[in-house]
């Protein structure tokens, strides 16, 4: 048996993750939870949900999800590391409070959270909080006792999420037909997010232009460019492009998006596009039509050879990311020396969300931050 890990003072993992309709039934349900507050009537929901009806009804995030718990607990146990993990999402089942009540009755005590969300922005960290903090009021209105919560850092520049990336870049490269596969272009992928939330992403003092969603993103775009161009000896042009906007017209989004990146390469003469989303810890619904569906159709009238690379996923180094990640914050929670483990030009992101950290238009408290109203 390996050495027993010590991940004290914590007493469980909590994966927190959006969630994702399982059958047709559950898609405009979901919606709702997810457009909630907007007045989105139910007519144009069904609109939307088009993209999910396509599949069945059915988001592969929660068996997904399933999977990467899977590996986690795997590798924690083939690790000596004694730390449970449980499931909560945002949107849909397991829903986030019934998991936080659920670990309190076990007399879970001080938890650790990780978010399926690698990158500093509203949506991909704040958010999270604030659904966190949710949960908790909750939970205090029934009378529960509350534990302490902390959340993981960003982990968009850790070698387990970094080196898998990479090596699906390398495939799709293989794939292309040798012809154009040392001119291929590589798009890395992200979500598009309003101009006004990533110039206000990161810590105050990273406000500005893009703000830290945007230069995060540059960051692992490059490590993994300069990855490709060590294993094969070949500089691919890259560019960081933007996919799934979802606002109104007349609000700026990042751009540009990539069916209109892959009509100006194809315009521009390069000759195939491998299309790497490292914005995503796995291949759900926007991978699976925003890519494989819809820009891959694009391509297709266009003639432009495309690859798609693959998300980290359930992969066995992602999981061993992770228990890194939880080792190294309870380190430092007890008081113990620890150095981050990360590549590129950033470093390793904060352990505690300062105050004015990725800001909500409308405050509402948030949990596991300095802001938190919760101890």
């Amino acid at each position: 048996m390996p050495d027993a890990l010590d991940a004290s003072p914590y007493d469980a993992l909590l994966l927190l993750s959006f969630g994702g309709p399982e059958g047709p039934d559950d898609v405009v349900p979901f919606l709702e939870n997810v457009t909630r507050g907007r007045g989105i009537p139910k007519e144009r929901l069904k609109e939307v949900g088009q993209h999910y009806f396509l599949f069945g009804g059915v988001s592969p995030i929660n068996d997904q999800n399933r999977a990467l718990l899977d590996a986690l607990r795997k590798d924690f146990a083939g690790h000596g590391l004694d730390l449970p993990v449980y499931w909560g999402n945002r949107n849909w089942a397991p829903y986030l409070t019934d998991t936080l009540r659920e670990m309190v009755r076990d007399g879970r005590r001080r938890i650790l959270v990780l978010a399926t969300s690698a990158y500093a922005s509203y949506s991909g960290c704040r958010q999270y909080r604030e659904n966190l903090a949710d949960a908790l009021a909750a939970l205090e209105a029934e009378g529960l006792e509350l534990p302490k919560i902390d959340k993981l850092r960003h982990y968009f520049n850790h070698p387990g999420f970094v080196e898998p990336m990479t090596d699906g870049v390398l495939r799709s490269l293989a794939d292309l037909p040798e012809e154009v596969r040392d001119g291929a272009h590589l798009a890395f992928t992200t979500h598009s997010i309003p101009v006004s939330a990533a110039d206000t992403s990161g810590p105050a003092g990273e406000h500005g232009d893009g703000g830290a969603y945007v230069r995060q993103h540059l960051d692992v775009a490059r490590l993994i460019a300069e990855g490709v161009r060590e294993r094969t000896g070949v500089d691919h042009p890259w560019q960081l492009v933007y996919q799934s906007r979802s606002g109104a017209p007349h609000i700026p989004w990042l751009e540009p998006d990539i069916c209109d990146h892959l009509e100006e390469r194809h315009a521009a003469g390069v000759p195939a596009v491998v299309m790497a989303p490292i914005g995503f810890v796995s291949d759900h619904m926007e991978v699976l039509y925003d890519l494989d569906t819809e820009a891959t159709a694009r391509a297709a009238e266009l003639g432009l050879p495309v690859r798609r690379s693959a998300t980290v996923g359930a992969d066995p180094r992602f999981a061993a990311a992770v228990r890194e990640l939880v080792l190294e914050r309870a380190a430092a929670e007890s008081g113990r020396a620890v150095t981050p483990c990360a590549l590129g030009a950033l470093g390793a992101s904060h352990d505690l969300c300062p105050v004015g950290c990725c800001p909500a238009r409308a405050p509402r408290p948030a949990a596991a931050g300095a802001d938190s109203p919760y101890a």
